[in-house]
């Protein structure tokens, strides 16, 4: 095992205190020795011995960008323990060159994204949205309910990455038939997850409920059009946990617009937040919410678990459970 690793925690103090509180930062102190109080990036320009010597950075959201400047100032780092998720804000072609070890608790953060999805899947699938709109509307309760109900009704899910297959995983219980479309995906994986693997317009088309997981790429943004949504079965419910650009967003309106019986659900919009004049608020059957799907408060804390723990694995010289490679981080959110 290392001697005593001098280390930084780097990034918003506000979310360095919910990822590393009292007892994770005890036990990083038994191995680490640590260098001066919180930094928020830009106090670094009063911390350049600090910088120069850590080898190891805890951080979170706001760490700064790994370019050369940065690298230069730092030529002791070798690894970034990032309690948080998506590493493409800070990650860089230099970083990866100099063999700095970047590793990410994106797949913690994967699970309250995929909690959030379930428990929106299955309120989607009652009408949940649509009826209690319309119980406040009129005041009374209507007949002839057309609800799907979870047995046998079909749930898309588009891009099965990290959330997605966890998702399909918290769904596997409910006795549903879940279909996918990703062009990446294995056939043989999929199929272990209890997923079919189908075109993107087949899932529009004939699923209740489609959930959007896929990253914002230049080949994905914009992927998902309003002919896609028109496609919709009637009463079907589109979901968005991944990134708003997905979505061609004036589409969407026109659609929605047009077809009063849907229902969208986003979590994530382009731009975010909307602007105030956004046709996204003047749309009943839209219910926004401000991101919130990933990880909030005590969620926080066990991205820092994890990132603990895979300190731990690289302090003992064992194998790391979640480096996010440079092949991996051209796939990735």
């Amino acid at each position: 095992m290392k001697d005593m690793v001098p280390a930084i925690f780097l990034g918003s103090k506000t979310h360095l205190k919910l990822a590393f509180p009292k007892d994770l930062r005890k036990e990083i102190g038994n191995h680490c020795e640590i260098l001066g109080e919180d930094a928020e990036s830009p106090d670094l320009t009063g911390r350049p011995d600090d910088l120069a010597k850590a080898e190891v950075i805890f951080s979170t959201w706001g760490m700064p960008k790994l370019d050369a400047g940065f690298l230069k100032r730092a030529p002791s780092l070798k690894a970034v323990f990032y309690a948080a998720g998506s590493v493409k804000g800070f990650a860089t072609p230099a970083a990866y060159d100099r063999e700095v070890v970047i590793s990410s608790a994106w797949a913690a953060n994967a699970v309250p994204v995929a909690e959030y999805t379930l428990a929106t899947v299955l309120l989607s699938l009652k009408q949940f949205w649509t009826y209690s709109r319309k119980v406040i509307e009129t005041r009374r309760f209507g007949h002839d309910l057309k609800v799907a109900g979870a047995y046998r009704s079909k749930v898309g899910l588009v891009s099965l990455g990290a959330v997605g297959k966890l998702v399909a995983r918290k769904l596997a219980p409910f006795e549903l038939d879940l279909l996918a479309f990703d062009p990446f995906a294995d056939a043989e994986a999929a199929q272990e997850l209890g997923v079919s693997l189908i075109s993107l317009e087949d899932v529009f088309s004939i699923c209740e409920v489609v959930s959007l997981h896929t990253p914002w790429l230049p080949e994905t943004e914009g992927l998902i059009t309003g002919n896609l949504i028109r496609s919709m079965k009637q009463g079907a419910t589109l979901i968005n946990t991944s990134r708003g650009a997905v979505i061609n967003e004036p589409e969407l309106c026109e659609a929605l617009k047009e077809r009063p019986d849907l229902t969208a659900i986003l979590d994530v919009t382009h731009p975010e937040p909307p602007p105030p004049d956004s046709p996204l608020f003047g749309l009943p059957n839209v219910i926004v919410t401000p991101h919130i799907a990933g990880s909030m408060n005590g969620e926080i804390t066990r991205m820092g678990r994890w990132m603990v723990d895979e300190f731990l694995r690289y302090l003992e010289v064992r194998p790391l459970k979640h480096v996010v490679s440079r092949t991996m981080l051209e796939r990735m959110a």
